[in-house]
């Protein structure tokens, strides 16, 4: 699902009135999308007492258009409809269905009556998806009467909710508490992006008109199954082992044997046909011992039980499909030197996590490279502060995956996928149960075993991992709860995240 800013999205109804469809049409079209929603969550409508806050540009007009159609097909037992603005000074669209509204019977007050205290029901219509600053004045007043005035209401928000800036991932300044939010065309990044995507609660996307066409380039995404389902399929009757890819892990080392494990077993129950998991010798034993489907390979160690050097790996590469690579391998002074002889050398794809991201690796059209990152490895990346990366994750991912040429996963509450073209998909799944050590090597894992089967399409299996790994984690916490869940629960409702894409 395609996500755009506010600018994107102004371009997108300016080029479709231009198409033909008038703005009244496109306001009226919202209106019913909020309608709608009203009537399928909150029915019989005509019991309750709603109350609509409007303000006095377009998101106001979409406020009195929802008003008038609530009145014409419903007569709600009260319906209060504020307009914190002086009539003339609407405009445009706005004003013409300010004079609607009046012709249907129905009266704009200028204050709020003191029985709308009791409201079931605020449509929160004040500010939309322009507002650059921090609310003020009677958008500021109507902003704190949605969050004070009415204990007993659900409050709907009309694109967004009032106060919040709709490009950003936090705001400055009061922000109209929502229980649900109904937004037209596509997401906005708000909408999407945490804390604010907090802040939205459901969120409910209706298309009024504008074709796909004149959007479908965008940038950024909200990743969704559709986007990957095909992945999914089931196997062709003919597959064996060797059809669904090989993974190499590179991983572990002397009591961090379960980072290997849990990465080689990760790419095995994402669908690779064989892993081999090649570690330190001494590591070697406890990490076969975690699965009898896992080959081994001895590699020469350090005298605190770290590979020593990458010469043994050249034999173990070879017909690889994928190398996953960092999980549990120690940072000593031959670490970085291994992980870019490696990227140097293998031309196929490499998932590289963990202590293997201290070294300076690049990709191409030709040379898939996913680095998976959390915030605080990022920051050694980047040489930018952890708040600084927290507080522009969208700007620093993409401006690093396009850098370096490669695929970045930034880790964390809805992680990003930002890809060397500069597009930025934005995953929707995950919980804080997750925040347990090992779910980065599970994801590790996973991905390598998507990329293991779908090496000609990276970017679908990138994605899918991610939102299964995701997924899976939420399916799981729902069962154990969320202080119970460990990482390796992860793969064990795996098959029920799968499951669920597919309904």
């Amino acid at each position: 699902m395609k996500v755009l800013t506010a600018a994107e999205m102004r371009e997108v109804d300016r080029r479709t009135i231009e198409m033909g469809i008038p703005g009244i049409v496109l306001m009226e079209n919202a209106a019913h999308r909020v309608v709608e929603v009203l009537a399928a969550r909150f029915a019989p409508l005509a019991v309750q007492r709603i109350v609509v806050l409007c303000g006095k540009g377009n998101n106001g007009g979409d406020g009195l258009a929802i008003a008038r159609q609530i009145h014409t097909r419903f007569r709600p037992q009260t319906l209060d409809i504020v307009l914190l603005a002086a009539p003339e000074e609407l405009k445009g669209d706005a004003a013409a269905n300010l004079a609607m509204l009046r012709a249907a019977g129905c009266t704009a007050l200028a204050t709020l009556p003191d029985r709308a205290s009791h409201a079931t029901l605020v449509i929160d219509a004040l500010l939309g998806t322009g507002t650059s600053g921090p609310a003020a004045g009677r958008m500021l007043e109507g902003i704190r009467l949605i969050n004070s005035a009415f204990p007993l209401a659900k409050v709907i928000a009309v694109d967004i909710p009032s106060g919040m800036m709709s490009d950003a991932a936090d705001t400055d300044g009061e922000v109209a508490r929502a229980d649900c939010t109904v937004t037209f065309t596509t997401p906005k990044p708000a909408h999407v992006l945490p804390p604010n995507c907090d802040r939205v609660g459901d969120l409910v996307v209706g298309p009024i008109g504008s074709p796909e066409d004149l959007y479908k380039d965008a940038w950024m995404s909200l990743l969704e199954p559709a986007m990957f389902r095909e992945l999914l399929a089931p196997r062709p009757p003919g597959g064996h082992k060797g059809t669904f890819g090989h993974v190499l892990v590179v991983a572990g080392s002397r009591g961090k044997s379960g980072a290997a494990a849990m990465t080689g077993i990760a790419a095995l129950r994402a669908g690779a046909g064989l892993v081999t998991v090649a570690s330190a010798a001494s590591a070697i034993p406890s990490i076969a011992a975690h699965a009898a489907e896992l080959m081994t390979e001895p590699l020469a160690e350090t005298h605190d039980g770290c590979i020593l050097q990458a010469v043994d790996l050249d034999a173990a590469a070879q017909g690889k499909t994928v190398i996953a690579i960092g999980p549990g391998l120690g940072r000593h002074s031959g670490t970085d030197a291994l992980v870019s002889m490696i990227a140097g050398q293998f031309p196929r794809p490499m998932v590289i996590d963990a202590d293997a991201l201290g070294a300076s690796v690049s990709g191409g059209a030709d040379r898939i490279r996913v680095l998976t990152p959390h915030p605080g490895e990022m920051s050694r990346l980047t040489g930018k502060t952890t708040a600084g990366i927290l507080a522009d994750r969208v700007g620093v991912a993409r401006d690093f995956a396009t850098a370096r040429q490669l695929t970045l996963v930034l880790k964390g509450q809805r992680s990003l996928i930002a890809f060397r073209d500069g597009r930025v998909w934005v995953n929707p799944t995950g919980t804080p149960a997750m925040g347990k050590g090992g779910a980065g090597d599970i994801l590790t894992g996973m991905i390598a075993g998507f990329l293991a089967q779908f090496p000609t399409r990276p970017d679908d299996a990138v994605a899918a991992a991610v939102y299964l790994h995701g997924l899976a984690g939420q399916v799981g916490a729902r069962t154990v709860g969320d202080k119970c869940l460990m990482a390796t629960d992860l793969l064990k409702y795996l098959p029920d995240a799968i499951a669920d894409c597919h309904a």
